[in-house]
């Protein structure tokens, strides 16, 4: 067969490498369901029983999935939220609902119900959040498709693939993948839909599979049997490219690789500058199966591990003794190395199954309402088992404990008192925990910026949470397209935050570190160490590159980047003349 002339797709690059292999297309279309009515009470019975049928079918399908795969890590985590959603009563009970109300089939009133729940998704302003919308969509199909007798659609073992094969779908879900990579040929992803925080994108990265999402036409434009080459960093998909195209593609492939052998080499040792200034690199985490590749990645420690996982997709909240296992795996699993634990960050518009039976009405501005400490602090039964949880887990290695989104010291102070109230609990108890335990606060909010001086006088330790701090400080919504041009990092406002809160924070004696996507940024890094930071936390991968170029320089340089950068007037033009600076200062290690 003719295959077509060669082509450049774009999309977000959600896992780094270089791939080259032929396209192997997953059809998902969604399956075509028609609005049936039903005649009487008695099929409405009937058609109840057809749901519950289709569902514990589908649970049965997913366990059967996890036990396949056997790898304990994401997919086995992620399965297991598909499980619960599944089993979820209020799934099931509005879709019967929907059922005995509107005499309407099950496939019907299922559609209907996720339809519903994406939407509640798709309000959220977290990334991370709103692609669990995906998953919705994902348990609703196999729901779907089991009432229609399609379960052999489901099961992506019955292809045969080839050697080097790059999946390409419109989107695939956690069971696809870990099915698929359980053939052992899958070397790359492509689909059309996603982002940097969906399931595929996750399970990429750690298992170092190249990985392109949010293509858009992928799966319209791309052929079964295409040439892909396959840019996991740059987020480029080349179809049935020239020749030409595939030596030049092999060649930058190759020095990639030995860079990253360059890099490599640099695993174990510190990060300091020419002029002796010392910078700590973490990293940024969520699962404990995240621990092997930050280590090999030379982190130092963990400056963020998000603890919301443990409350998605449930009936109930997480019980102490499931924090305390989770973080307990995390600080073993560390060592000696620092493991900074952020308490909940999130509020009730994340939580819709815990609070839906209380809490009807939505926040008509989540970001800004009843969130992170805020809701905390309000639900204070919650907040205790992850404090107790936090502390039983600090004699199993180096803990710092981080309370987010304070805006002040009363909510400090507050959220002190709830932790002492835990120690001298388990205190009482007999029950053993580390005798101190470093307190620190996200940095985040204009107010907590400002009040540094204050806050910096109770706590043991900072961490600048730029992405929501940039969003607060310019007034922006990030996920709003119509004003996601003005999200500016390096805007003069941005930066004089930053830089009165280091220096609040060393007047006090205390470290600070930065955790937000702009701490990963290569082009950042010389000045962030202008400003003084003592630490940056990023995503593993950029760890590598972030410390070779801080290890060929001075801080000094930092210094007088930072000083010249902010003569300048606007937002673009710092950010033009920053990245032109480190271009010309380390072009090669940029490209």
């Amino acid at each position: 067969m003719a295959h077509a002339a060669a082509q450049r797709l774009m999309g977000i690059g959600a896992a780094p490498g270089m791939v080259e292999g032929r396209a192997f297309m997953l059809d998902r279309a969604r399956a075509v369901v028609v609005r049936r009515r039903l005649e009487g009470p008695a099929e409405v019975g009937a058609e109840v029983e057809r749901l519950r049928a289709a569902l514990q079918l589908s649970d049965r399908q997913l366990v059967e999935i996890k036990g396949k795969v056997h790898d304990g890590g994401e997919h086995a985590l992620i399965l297991e939220a598909h499980r619960l959603m599944l089993q979820d009563p209020l799934f099931a009970e509005a879709a019967e609902g929907i059922i005995a109300q509107e005499y309407v089939n099950a496939e019907w009133a299922v559609r209907k119900v996720v339809r519903k729940l994406r939407a509640e998704f798709e309000k959220m302003d977290d990334a991370y959040f709103r692609e669990r919308r995906a998953d919705i969509g994902f348990v609703g199909e196999r729901v779907v498709r089991n009432l229609l007798g399609h379960a052999a659609d489901l099961d992506p073992e019955r292809e045969e693939m080839p050697p080097q094969s790059i999946v390409v779908a419109h989107d695939l879900s956690p069971a696809d993948a870990a099915l698929l990579l359980r053939k052992g040929v899958v070397v790359g992803f492509v689909t059309d839909v996603g982002g940097h925080t969906s399931h595929v994108s996750i399970v990429a990265r750690a298992r170092a599979i190249p990985c392109v999402v949010g293509v858009g036409r992928a799966s319209e434009a791309i052929e079964r049997g295409d040439l892909l080459l396959v840019d996991g960093r740059a987020g480029s998909v080349t179809v049935n490219p020239t020749g030409v195209q595939v030596e030049q593609f092999r060649r930058a492939a190759q020095r990639q690789v030995e860079a990253e052998r360059a890099l490599h080499v640099l695993r174990d040792l510190p990060t300091v500058t020419t002029d002796q200034v010392k910078v700590s690199l973490l990293a940024n985490m969520e699962f404990a199966e995240q621990v092997p590749a930050i280590l090999e990645h030379g982190a130092e420690g963990i400056g963020l591990y998000r603890t919301e996982f443990l409350y998605l997709e449930r009936e109930d909240l997480p019980t102490e003794e499931e924090h305390y296992q989770a973080y307990r795996a995390v600080l073993e699993a560390m060592g000696e190395r620092p493991v900074t634990i952020r308490t909940l960050d999130m509020g009730a518009d994340k939580l819709p199954r815990q609070v839906a039976a209380r809490r009807r009405e939505r926040e008509p501005n989540p970001a800004m309402g009843l969130r992170a400490i805020r809701y905390c602090l309000k639900q204070r039964e919650l907040f205790m088992a992850q404090l107790r949880g936090l502390l039983r887990a600090s004699v199993h290695g180096n803990l710092k404990i981080m309370f987010p989104m304070i805006s002040g010291l009363s909510e400090l102070r507050e959220a002190k008192g709830m932790l002492l109230r835990a120690q001298e609990e388990l205190t009482r108890e007999g029950i053993p925990f580390a005798a101190r335990t470093p307190i620190g606060i996200m940095v985040e909010t204009p107010a907590a910026a400002w009040a540094a001086d204050k806050l910096a006088q109770e706590c043991d330790f900072f961490s600048v949470g730029t992405n929501d701090l940039i969003q607060y400080s310019l007034a922006i919504d990030r996920q709003n397209r119509e004003v996601a041009y003005l999200y500016r990092p390096l805007h003069i406002a941005v930066l004089r935050s930053v830089r009165f809160v280091v220096e609040a924070a060393h007047s006090a004696g205390i470290g600070v570190s930065m955790c937000g996507e702009m701490a990963g940024e290569p082009s950042f890094a010389l000045l962030l160490i202008g400003m003084g930071l003592d630490a940056l936390s990023m995503e593993p991968g950029q760890i590598p590159l972030v410390k070779r170029l801080l290890r060929s320089a001075t801080a000094e340089e930092g210094r007088q980047l930072l000083e010249r950068a902010v003569r300048h007037n606007t937002a673009e033009e710092i950010d033009r003349f920053v990245r032109a600076q480190m271009e010309a200062r380390f072009g090669e290690l940029l490209e």
